[in-house]
């Protein structure tokens, strides 16, 4: 990834929150819905050097934030597209807030599953896909918990925030798209174990350590002590070189 091109979401990203920040419809509302856009910058900032993310994954929390920053500034149920797919579908309500929640959910999927690849000795299969999708129904659940909490605090200066527009299964239409979302996220992630990824692996990886290379002392090749090496250190040495190579091919994939 150029190091231009985090640079250049990050500053459109920032003047489009400040724009939003603009006579919004309900400052309240603004405040609430942009809230893990001000977490989720200063967190990528930071760790921008130390554990840089995937070129695809930093395009799409950008896009995830646009959708959260416009939906702040109008509130979910008077975004001028979602009034625009109503009317031109003759549809009974804003379903702006439907878009938010599959992004809830396909986005922290992604996320969630290099998160999981890079730092945990897991690979693609099923309990990857199973613990994927549980970390995303967690977060939509969370959120359905924060939008309760805010019911409970403000009363009805938090409507706009809900925006169940009258739905009595909009809690449960949320989780639903957020499943969804992760589901389809997860569905269309490069997988490792192609012939593409073996292939690259056989270019990047180290070759084994051969018995030539054991260390000496004194002259003398020390097997039993590489035999105490190789679940410790060595183990921890290869699976951080297996999960770097892992994140290099995800790069070169989506770039």
């Amino acid at each position: 990834m150029k190091s231009l091109e985090p640079k250049l979401l990050l500053a459109t990203g920032v003047a489009v929150l400040a724009a939003s920040g603009i006579a919004p419809y309900d400052r309240m509302t603004w405040f609430l819905e942009v809230l893990p856009v001000l977490v989720a910058v200063p967190v990528l900032v930071l760790t921008a050097r130390r554990f840089p993310l995937t070129p695809l994954l930093y395009r799409l929390l950008f896009l995830h934030a646009l959708v959260l920053i416009l939906g702040g500034h109008y509130t979910y149920e008077r975004v001028p597209i979602g009034n625009w797919v109503r009317d031109a579908f003759h549809l009974a309500r804003n379903h702006y807030d439907r878009l938010g929640h599959l992004m809830q959910g396909f986005v922290p999927a992604l996320v969630a599953r290099e998160l999981l690849l890079r730092t945990l000795p897991l690979r693609p299969g099923k309990w990857l896909f199973a613990l994927v999708t549980a970390s995303c129904l967690g977060i939509s659940a969370g959120y359905e918990l924060l939008e309760w909490a805010s019911a409970l605090l403000l009363g009805q200066g938090a409507d706009a925030f809900l925006g169940t527009q009258g739905d009595p299964w909009d809690t449960q239409w949320d989780m639903f798209l957020a499943l969804i979302g992760a589901v389809s996220a997860q569905l269309c992630s490069p997988a490792p174990r192609t012939a593409s990824w073996r292939a690259f692996v056989a270019k990047r990886k180290r070759p084994p350590l051969s018995f030539a290379h054991r260390p000496r002392i004194n002259g003398a090749r020390c097997d039993g002590m590489m035999d105490q090496l190789k679940p410790g250190l060595l183990g921890k040495t290869v699976a951080a070189d297996s999960r770097r190579i892992e994140f290099d091919f995800l790069n070169e994939q989506l770039l």
